[in-house]
């Protein structure tokens, strides 16, 4: 085999190489998305909703650990960008909050 055959066999395989890798993102991306829509709401009586106190509206917990303000999704756990709706939270996996929900554990995200 010539040289120049090698350097063009070479260019190929890593441009299938790259065109696959590319793929595999953005495919392996489209799932997280489209579950995320897709997740059963947090049960009130949920065990752990019911230990970390959890409300699905913040206005209305009577915890005294509950600051005005206070809500998921301005919480470091929840991972939707969304302000409004139901989002994931990672105390929460494989279920829902909503977005002017609380729970102990809130922590600020950071800015």
């Amino acid at each position: 085999m010539s040289k120049e055959n090698d350097i063009e066999s070479r260019r190929h395989f890593l441009k299938i190489a790259a065109g696959t890798t590319a793929a595999a993102v953005v495919m392996g991306g489209l799932p997280r998305f489209a579950r995320a829509a897709d997740l059963p709401p947090v049960s009130p009586t949920d065990p752990t909703a019911k230990a970390l106190d959890y409300v699905e509206d913040a206005t209305k917990s009577t915890n005294p650990k509950h600051k005005a303000g206070d809500v998921c999704h301005n919480c470091q756990f929840y991972t939707a960008t969304n302000t409004t709706g139901r989002g994931p939270c990672q105390l929460f996996p494989g279920k829902s909050v909503d977005a002017k929900g609380w729970c102990v554990s809130h922590t600020p995200k950071k800015a």
